[in-house]
């Protein structure tokens, strides 16, 4: 039953994996490249991370598991924050598609 579970956690994340690099290829905006490339990768390597911890049912390969998902879901907020703005500043995003624009200088 174990081995189920972990190949379903493990399928559905390489799905979702795959629908990253789809909607990084796809999406025609940085910012939803960006969206397309934290949102789903990482939900993505979180059940694959799931799945092998499953499967192997170790404590030390437990251990280490833990740690890669705690890096990155520290460090892909972050990331994708840092790209948001560099892309911001540097003039790559639409501001007329924006609903709220709070960087941009108000006119009084």
């Amino acid at each position: 039953m174990i081995d189920v579970v972990a190949g379903l956690c493990l399928v559905a994340g390489s799905t979702l994996a795959l629908v990253a690099g789809i909607g990084l290829v796809r999406f025609p905006e940085v910012l939803m490249r960006m969206h397309a490339a934290t949102k789903p990768q990482t939900l993505g390597l979180l059940l694959v991370l799931l799945g092998l911890g499953l499967r192997l049912q170790s404590v030390g390969v437990g251990v280490t598991l833990a740690l890669v998902a705690v890096f990155q879901l520290l460090t892909a907020p972050v990331s994708a924050h840092m790209v948001g703005r560099a892309a911001f500043r540097t003039g790559f995003v639409d501001r007329d598609r924006l609903v709220v624009d709070e960087l941009s200088p108000e006119d009084d």
